[in-house]
């Protein structure tokens, strides 16, 4: 940027977050699973679909349409899955011997592969759309004791990571912290420490980032400094509510489960977000596991005013999060093809400057 931003700093934004865990391509598919190429486009326009309003700046004459933007948290991403969505989305052809990922004209991504920090291995990576957001930093941390270098950690089965960025809304100058990540299915003490060591980092970078400038061109965002920014965190935590994981979460009294702030009469879709490829055969492991989580959480409130502990009449007038809506998306329609093992959820949220 330069210059001085003209930003809006009073202007809320409307955020869809979407978290789908796509199922990564393999060969050694399960009964009614199919080849990545017969799933590819089921996932690509569901993304699509869901957050075309929530892409780029529009403009109607000389107005600017409300504040509107998207997340994308995937994960089981291989590397040549990222880059088939990236091209898709972004509705470009990918040139031959081309080693970069696509980085717009609408969507970018941060993340890397949990093997190696470079290609190898599945990606827990955050989408985001280029024309609202600028990325200000990026880092990848092992779920493990040394967090820097690929490695499996505890009981885990493999290794496991976490993607975080720190971003900054083109329309309204509000820092907000993303993250994704995918634990552990093997390992229940993988599970746990792992929340520890991702409730860690996302205090670290709010520390870090609360009234903090990039070279010098950026704004003072009131309250920022005092506060620090928004987080969100999504993912597949291969926990159910009321297992280890889902509890330390929310023992850590940082973020806190977005659907809570929803009225049932209010969701969309199913409660299940893992259903398998089988629903008969699949039917014990069926479950609720993949979530969207908010902080500070004592700054989130629903869109009736409720608070998790306090269900209010009133609009909370000290929320950052107002929690606008939640869903969880069909993975099969009439012709039987599982677009993934899992269900994509969907949270509505509008964020509140301090």
């Amino acid at each position: 940027m330069h210059g001085t931003p003209s930003y809006l700093d009073h202007s809320p934004l409307s955020i869809r977050i979407l978290s789908h865990n796509i199922r990564y391509a393999t060969t050694s598919l399960f009964k009614n699973e199919r080849p990545w190429e017969e799933r590819r486009p089921l996932i690509v326009n569901e993304l699509s679909y869901n957050t075309r309003p929530y892409t780029a700046v529009h403009h109607h004459g000389n107005e600017l349409l409300p504040s509107t933007a998207a997340f994308i948290c995937l994960q089981e991403v291989l590397h040549s899955q990222l880059s088939d969505i990236l091209h898709d989305l972004n509705d470009i052809e990918p040139k031959e011997q081309e080693h970069s990922l696509p980085a717009g004209p609408l969507w970018a991504h941060i993340g890397v592969g949990r093997e190696d920090g470079y290609t190898k291995g599945e990606y827990s990576p955050i989408i985001y759309p280029v024309q609202l957001f600028d990325l200000l930093h990026f880092q990848n941390i092992w779920l493990i004791l040394t967090p820097d270098r690929p490695s499996k950690g505890w009981d885990a089965g493999s290794e496991r990571i976490l993607t975080a960025g720190v971003f900054r809304s083109k329309l309204t100058g509000q820092r907000i912290i993303a993250c994704c990540t995918h634990l552990d299915n093997a390992g229940s003490e993988s599970r746990k420490k792992s929340v520890g060591l991702i409730i860690e980092t996302i205090e670290n970078l709010r520390r870090e980032w609360s009234g903090r400038g990039l070279s010098g061109d950026d704004v003072s965002i009131p309250g920022m400094a005092e506060h620090g920014p928004a987080v969100f965190l999504a993912g597949d935590f291969n926990s159910q509510p009321g297992q280890e994981a889902y509890l330390e979460m929310e023992a850590s009294g940082l973020m806190c489960d977005l659907r809570n702030f929803v009225e049932p009469r209010r969701r969309y879709g199913d409660v299940i977000t893992f259903t398998g490829f089988n629903r008969d055969q699949d039917e014990e492991d069926q479950a609720r596991i993949d979530f969207i989580w908010l902080g500070p959480k004592d700054r989130v409130s629903g869109h009736d005013g409720a608070k998790e502990d306090n269900p209010g009449p009133e609009l909370d007038q000290s929320a950052r999060w107002i929690v606008d809506g939640y869903a969880v998306l069909p993975n099969r329609f009439e012709d039987g093809v599982y677009s993934s093992d899992h269900r994509c959820v969907v949270g509505d949220v509008i964020l509140y400057p301090y």
